[in-house]
């Protein structure tokens, strides 16, 4: 299956053999249009067809409360305006600044058509019968679908499929914001003299952590300083932070991360046990309710079940998002019990949930609100799309600290993989800016079990 970087063509583009490339007809589908509301200008100048079907589901989705319903109502406007600048007709194509050439198809055929396999008792099969139609009309058709079992269907009929992949970044060549260095024993020393030491030819990004090793069993940990151009030291740990200790490399460095007030976005990467979640509460605890410098933490989670759904739940919205978010709760109560004894971590958690300095919230409730000053998680961060993702980072206000957690190998959603979730996304765009930081965590420290199942099953 031809999976391009971009499914993007331009019209009589020079190939390197010489040859002339036809100018392409891509046909949108729905999840691709509520993955990227602005997709359609992403085609240069080629032909974007959208299938009457795909209009049908988009005005299906534009009542859902959700970000699809907010991607599928911004679709359906982006349309009409086309409609209503009056600069063609949709039915025949109209030329858009970016280049490509969008019109509608409003083919209502239901009858099986000579040579096409499926039946149209679906709208995806209905979706595939306009490209078989196109194809046999004499274009180059190109299906763009982010439904894996519609490419394979589209292939096996002979035509062309892509999955949209404008907002993908790879996972496996993702930035991991640690490294090992080997160096002298005088450079690991001279560092430990004078809390400071360059070493140009690396190439360092922004905030990137260091473990600096010497052959003579030397070595010390270090963050590079995008201001001062040197590695430098971690903050100083006095003590624990609400009873957690950090466990491995990697953890001692998320907790400076997550601790550095200059540091607006630490996006926190790992399999289950590494201590994504339970790190970033902590820090939270201690910016908010030891020092201060924010006046709350938010937390939130994507609203994506593990498993079959067990459907709606009853009471409030709080009663509702109680389940959800159990496993905050249980973190909160390991710090509680940590801080104040087993035989008082109730009372401490009753304390602290009454201080209604920690809140809970569903990804889908933060869009339009502007937090500042606000110490925000976002937990299982790898189940959002790159626009769910821009639009929560958007509401950030002055003062306010973002951290995004999750697995990347660990997807519920359907239409998201390692390499298209916002996760994955964010960490490969703001990787070279100075108020970024991020640490993927490779060690689980939950238990011996859970280390074990994490690296065999």
């Amino acid at each position: 299956m031809k999976m391009a970087s971009q499914p993007i063509t331009t019209s009589k583009e020079t190939c390197h053999e010489g040859k002339q490339v036809s100018r392409k007809t891509f046909i949108i589908d729905t999840n691709v249009l509520v993955h990227d509301p602005t997709s359609i200008t992403k085609f240069k100048a080629n032909d974007v067809v959208i299938p009457l079907a795909v209009l049908e589901e988009l005005d299906g989705l534009k009542r859902n409360s959700d970000e699809v319903g907010k991607n599928a109502r911004e679709v359906i406007r982006y349309i009409d305006s086309l409609k209503a600048g009056k600069t063609g007709d949709l039915h025949v194509g109209v030329e858009i600044p970016e280049g490509p050439k969008v019109r509608i198809h409003l083919d209502l055929r239901s009858e099986r058509v000579q040579g096409f396999p499926l039946p149209l008792d679906r709208s995806s099969n209905r979706f595939l019968l306009l490209a078989y139609i196109l194809k046999e009309r004499g274009e180059s058709v190109v299906i763009v679908s982010k439904d894996f079992v519609t490419r394979v269907k589209a292939e096996a009929m002979n035509m062309e499929a892509e999955d949209f992949e404008n907002l993908k970044a790879s996972y496996e060549e993702m930035y991991r914001g640690f490294r090992k260095v080997t160096t002298t024993k005088e450079n690991v020393d001279l560092f430990n003299k004078d809390g400071s030491l360059i070493l140009p030819e690396e190439g360092f990004r922004p905030n990137e952590y260091a473990l600096l090793n010497s052959s003579e069993k030397g070595s010390s940990v270090s963050k590079y300083s995008f201001k001062t151009k040197k590695l430098e030291q971690l903050l100083p740990m006095q003590r624990d932070i609400w009873g957690i200790q950090p466990l491995n490399v990697e953890q001692r460095c998320a907790i400076d991360l997550l601790l550095r007030d200059d540091i607006h976005l630490v996006t926190l990467i790992g399999q289950a046990g590494t201590g994504k979640t339970l790190l970033a509460l902590a820090c939270g605890m201690r910016k908010v309710f030891d020092e201060n410098v924010y006046s709350r933490i938010l937390v939130s989670r994507p609203i994506v079940p593990l498993g079959k759904d067990i459907g709606y739940l009853p009471g409030t919205k709080e009663e509702k998002l109680y389940h959800w978010m159990q496993p905050i709760y249980d973190n909160l109560e390991f710090l509680c019990a940590n801080t104040s004894g087993e035989a008082n971590s109730a009372a401490a958690l009753g304390f602290i949930m009454e201080s209604k300095k920690i809140e809970m919230e569903a990804v889908t409730y933060i869009r339009g609100r502007s937090l500042p000053k606000i110490y925000m998680i976002i937990d299982e961060a790898q189940n959002l799309t790159p626009h769910e993702v821009k639009t929560i980072i958007s509401r950030a206000g002055k003062g306010t600290k973002v951290i995004l957690t999750g697995d990347p190998t660990q997807i519920d959603n359907p239409y998201l993989d390692k390499d298209s979730n916002g996760l994955t996304y964010a960490v490969n765009k703001f990787k070279n800016h100075k108020i970024f930081g991020h640490i993927f965590l490779e060690k689980t420290e939950r238990s011996e079990l859970a280390s074990l199942a994490a690296e065999i099953l």
